[in-house]
């Protein structure tokens, strides 16, 4: 399921320009759920700041479908923007120029974390890398997951049941529970580790693949699900963004994961095992067909924006360190096009 803001009237009738982006009245923008709300609180205040341009549409479709959206193509019909809870793949980066988007600017707009979290009335307990590997993949260690139980995956866990509401495979989030959790966990194994180098596909097959038997459930890119979830079954875990666990703090509660608590300053330190960057992603070559495109990328870099107490920290984005931002900023107002180099 995905989230949509209109903040506006429609999208106007297209022409196509000499640079190949439609004669759009409004910036278009998909993706990462997570990182939707900041980009709809820069949306209200970039329209209060230019009534001359038109409102833009944002909608939460989740990372991975907003990237093959974002790149498949130039034109009034294709996105402006892509918002991403993860970097952009080398893949995505090979699609996007096969169907002619050649010159991409990325933004890191902040950091955010993979939290744990469970309904306040429900019980929490500390859970490591490994803990969390051996409850939701399907094959931990190469071996079908028969664990019913936290008891089965850790003897000093209770014995409650593991039912886990989580992203499905086209949320960042998900990419980032595997990269940052499951394959540290997964890694635990030293068998499975030395496969890295000699089998790289089964490596990430076993370390990343989660389980399709029960305890793990799929609730698409809404968080709001998850929590009614997690409070309709108590000893039930949640797998979000940080911020929104944080909007939601009078429900939700988080779980430490290896003795860490995810925080403002934990994930800003990267000392919480789950921090990861946050980035927005523009097509340079809709920027002078679509009206307000630079303004509102320049809306979103401000430091009143962004930076340490900025409006978007108010609503849960960490700031990304300074010299991020600087070379973020630096980036979005020249528009330099993404390295390809320097993307995996």
């Amino acid at each position: 399921m995905s989230m949509k803001i209109v903040l506006g009237a429609g999208v106007a009738a297209l022409a196509l320009s000499a640079t190949g982006a439609g004669a759009r009245t409004q910036i278009r923008e998909v993706g990462s759920t997570t990182v939707f709300p900041f980009a709809k609180a820069v949306a209200e205040q970039f329209v209060r700041s230019n009534p001359k341009f038109q409102p833009p549409v944002i909608e939460g479709t989740g990372t991975g479908a907003g990237m093959k959206l974002f790149c498949a193509g130039v034109g009034a019909q294709f996105p402006d923007i892509e918002n991403a809870s993860r970097r952009i793949k080398g893949s995505e980066l090979k699609s996007c120029a096969a169907n002619g988007v050649t010159a991409i600017t990325e933004v890191q707009v902040g950091l955010d974390g993979v939290a744990f979290a469970t309904s306040k009335k429900s019980q929490d307990y500390p859970l490591t890398s490994v803990d969390i590997y051996k409850a939701i993949a399907a094959t931990p260690f190469g071996k079908p997951n028969t664990a019913k139980t936290w008891h089965d995956v850790n003897p000093k866990l209770p014995a409650v049941a593991i039912l886990v509401y989580g992203p499905s495979s086209i949320s960042g989030t998900r990419d980032a529970l595997g990269e940052l959790i499951l394959t540290p966990g997964c890694k635990s194994n030293a068998g499975t580790a030395a496969m890295e180098a000699t089998n790289g596909d089964k490596f990430k097959l076993i370390c990343t693949k989660v389980r399709e038997d029960g305890p793990y459930v799929e609730t698409g890119d809404n968080p709001n699900l998850i929590v009614q979830k997690l409070e309709a079954n108590p000893n039930t875990i949640g797998i979000f963004g940080y911020s929104y666990v944080e909007e939601n703090a009078d429900r939700l509660k988080s779980f430490t994961l290896n003795g860490v608590v995810p925080s403002f300053d934990t994930i800003s330190t990267f000392k919480y095992a789950g921090s990861r960057p946050l980035y927005v992603y523009v097509k340079n070559q809709h920027v002078r067909a679509v009206p307000g495109l630079k303004e509102y990328l320049a809306e979103f870099t401000k430091e009143s924006t962004w930076g340490k107490g900025g409006y978007l920290s108010r609503i849960g984005l960490i700031p990304a360190p300074d010299a991020v931002r600087q070379k973020s900023a630096a980036a979005a107002a020249a528009l330099t096009p993404l390295d390809p180099a320097t993307v995996k």
